[in-house]
């Protein structure tokens, strides 16, 4: 690893900022150094890109302007304006820090890193990121940005994959903060590592800050950051019922204990649960339709007549596991009562105002590609 000395700190300091202040993106959360702006514009890019987050970001806005709307929000309004982003706890995480600022904090926002970091859902990058953008607190803010591009400046060969390499960037980067904008110093490395530091087709021989650059000019970039492989999503197979009736779709509000908690789906059973629940010799496709017609019918007085959906499983990839949803459909010429199952009837034209998740609507997207175009219509 390089080490620079205070001089080389302070002409990189100048150089990055010179070419910030030309070049910086133009990006609403950052028109203000407020607070619940950075926040919420920085839990929304986690694992999401820039142009993605823009529309949700002022939507959002629109919708609860301030903590204290965020933090009474109805759950169902909050979900809906997150429907898309994906990584659904971070909004249930966003109305709980938003609840603990209005109720232990009465409103005020702690002033550091570490007085942020005891807000729900907040990690060290975000704390980072809010404290030098809306506080001047003069603390780096380490995301992937941060650890490729310094990574690549100093010849940092540690895993950037294993949880103590953090505190290695964060020693290391720390005295190279600029002390007098810290802010726009961890967004300029925002923006150089979104630019001519990327992952993948980077240009180093035009970035700013090139002759600062160790891994150009050994012509090694590629090297860094150095990370191992996550291991692959787990494939986990679920079946997805269909079931329509003169009253609507069946619909069931996901729980606190699965993925997805208060979004709606369509039944999801997962195949090695049920196969567990009723044992066969060699389960096949036509012994599961015939579990899962007996289980609706004895457990929930719902009895129901299953058949496939032509082609492929409806697949989506989250984190660490990989959903495969096999769709079967069931058409009922009655309305049977909910008495005991967890889920409501739902009129067609009235799904899409409930808090859906991406699988639901690959689902229903798949459905009306089968044969059912006007199924789910938009409102």
């Amino acid at each position: 690893m390089e080490k620079w000395s205070a001089a080389t700190i302070r002409e990189f300091r100048r150089t990055l900022l010179a070419w910030y202040d030309q070049e910086g993106r133009n990006l609403p959360w950052r028109r203000d150094h407020e607070p619940y702006h950075v926040w919420v514009s920085e839990i929304m890019l986690q694992q999401t890109q820039v142009n993605t987050v823009i529309p949700y970001y002022e939507n959002f806005m629109a919708t609860f302007p301030t903590v204290t709307a965020l933090a009474n929000a109805e759950q169902a309004d909050l979900l809906k304006a997150w429907q898309g982003l994906g990584y659904y706890s971070r909004a249930r995480n966003l109305q709980r820090a938003a609840q603990q600022l209005v109720t232990d904090y009465h409103g005020e926002w702690p002033r550091t890193a570490a007085g942020l970091a005891d807000l729900v859902g907040i990690g060290p990058y975000t704390a980072g990121a809010i404290a030098s953008i809306a506080f001047g607190e003069a603390v780096p803010a380490v995301d992937g940005n941060a650890f490729r591009v310094f990574s690549r400046l100093l010849l940092i060969d540690d895993d950037i994959a294993k949880p103590q390499t953090r505190k290695i960037f964060e020693q290391v980067i720390q005295p190279i903060v600029d002390p007098e904008r810290p802010g726009a110093f961890n967004q300029a490395i925002m923006d150089l590592g979104s630019s001519y530091m990327t992952a993948k087709n980077s240009d180093p021989a035009h970035s700013p800050v090139r002759e600062f650059d160790a891994s150009y000019r050994e012509d090694r970039v590629d090297e860094f950051p150095v990370k191992t492989k996550a291991p692959r999503p787990k494939l986990m197979p679920y079946y997805g019922l269909i079931v329509h009736s003169p009253a609507g779709y069946l619909m069931v509000q996901r729980d606190a204990n699965q993925m997805l908690t208060g979004y709606w789906t369509f039944p999801l059973v997962i195949q090695a649960g049920l196969r567990e629940a009723v044992p066969v010799d060699t389960p096949t496709l036509e012994t599961d339709i015939a579990a899962l017609e007996q289980q609706f019918s004895t457990d929930y007085q719902l009895p129901i007549s299953l058949t496939t959906v032509s082609g492929q499983p409806v697949s989506h990839t989250y984190t660490h596991q990989r959903w495969q949803v096999k769709l079967l459909v069931a058409e009922l010429a009655t309305t049977p009562a909910l008495t005991f199952y967890p889920g409501k009837w739902v009129p067609a034209a009235e799904i899409r105002a409930l808090p859906l998740p991406k699988v639901q609507e690959k689902i229903m997207t798949r459905y009306q590609n089968q044969g059912h175009p006007q199924a789910f219509p938009k409102n």
